[in-house]
């Protein structure tokens, strides 16, 4: 894992087993989006999203039997769960007395301080982190008045009132978010914030939108603050199967050279010499591979005239042509395959790449390290 240059220093923190801050990989989390009372659709979400490469998965508390659930479904999942508590701090600390890895409050909305206190002294006792996720959508109302809107000068100002909270408590196991759902307040914010404290950021924009619309601002917002060194662990938020932020998360990581998880697919826009259907071909192995872990780069080529040249430096490739294609690695031709063959043949390719990387890259027994393990 490469970090970026400017890493901006922080402390360090644990959900779980998970290190988030100072220097740790930035990881990739998401929230799933059935109901949490419901065990059994949950745990298979984020058993679903664990196999994406989720990171730390964060849950809706909004009632006490959500809160109550949350102790059914840990036993059941590999990766640190998060409770996303609004309104009602009691439900803060019922999910924590339930097994919670961690706590995400909205100090907007959470209630006076002595109830921001009492979530503070619970959270103290289990040793679990509180992350105050400033959202533009929620400022106290004097902020609002003061700053004429939910300015990033005002969520700025909100984050530092809680965190002052926390800090006469003598808490400091503490992760910040502000989020807006639009690209440069929410950057501006982030700027202003990573200037005044050293606490470890969560970063990304909420309520991003559809699939398209999400992408690009998330790509936009996200991988203007990592690229500075800003940020310590994201979510994407798309109106998607959560599976998709987890995937979009790690392409941003991966566009930066920041981590490297699963295949690295190089394909080409297609043109008058292309004799297969190269979309249908490229969308058939992005969907085989989506549970890939192995940082292998791939080329799916369109014709055998330029392919393998355009490619040179992928690990592993194919190329199309009439009635037959080639497999190539590292830029030489390999051998003929039948055109029906290629995706077959690639993906058999892939998966023995995935299996020595698996080997390879086996988890160590402290949970603690585990994420070192793809660095």
């Amino acid at each position: 894992m490469d970090q970026p240059p400017n890493r901006r220093k922080s402390r360090r923190i644990f959900l779980g087993g998970v290190a988030v801050g100072d220097s740790a990989p930035i990881t990739v989390q998401s929230m799933t989006n059935t109901p949490t009372a419901d065990v059994a659709a949950t745990v298979s979400q984020i058993q679903h999203l664990e196999s994406a490469g989720c990171e730390i998965i964060r849950v809706a508390v909004p009632d006490q039997p959500s809160a109550k659930a949350i102790a059914a479904i840990k036993r059941q999942i590999h990766i640190p769960i998060v409770a996303d508590v609004h309104f009602d701090h009691q439900l803060a600390l019922a999910a924590a007395q339930s097994g919670a890895d961690g706590l995400r409050i909205n100090p907007g909305n959470i209630g006076g301080t002595a109830k921001v206190r009492a979530v503070v002294d619970c959270a103290q006792d289990l040793g679990l982190p509180i992350r105050i996720g400033v959202n533009g959508g929620s400022l106290e109302k004097d902020l609002l008045h003061r700053y004429n809107g939910a300015t990033a000068a005002a969520m700025v100002e909100s984050a530092l009132r809680h965190i002052n909270i926390l800090e006469k408590a003598a808490f400091h196991r503490i992760k910040v978010s502000l989020k807006a759902s639009d690209v440069p307040r929410t950057v501006e914010a982030y700027r202003l914030l990573a200037e005044r404290i050293d606490y470890p950021l969560h970063v990304g924009i909420t309520e991003a939108g559809s699939l398209y619309a999400g992408i690009v601002k998330s790509a936009l917002g996200i991988g203007m603050l990592l690229s500075e060194g800003i940020g310590d662990t994201l979510r994407v938020s798309l109106t998607r199967d959560p599976a998709e932020e987890v995937r979009v998360g790690f392409e941003i990581l991966k566009a930066l050279g920041i981590r490297q998880r699963g295949p690295d697919i190089i394909s080409c826009p297609t043109c008058g010499r292309c004799d297969i259907d190269l979309i249908a071909v490229v969308a058939q192995v992005d969907k085989a591979l989506l549970t890939c872990t192995a940082p292998v780069k791939l080329a799916i080529m369109g014709c055998v005239v330029n392919g393998p040249g355009e490619a040179r430096e992928a690990d592993i490739g194919v190329a199309g042509g009439k009635g037959h294609g080639i497999l190539f690695k590292k830029g030489e031709v390999v051998r003929k395959v039948p055109q029906d063959q290629l995706v077959k043949v690639l993906l058999d390719e892939v998966d023995q790449w995935d299996r020595q990387y698996k080997m390879l890259n086996k988890p160590g027994k402290d949970q603690r390290d585990r994420h070192d393990q793809t660095r």
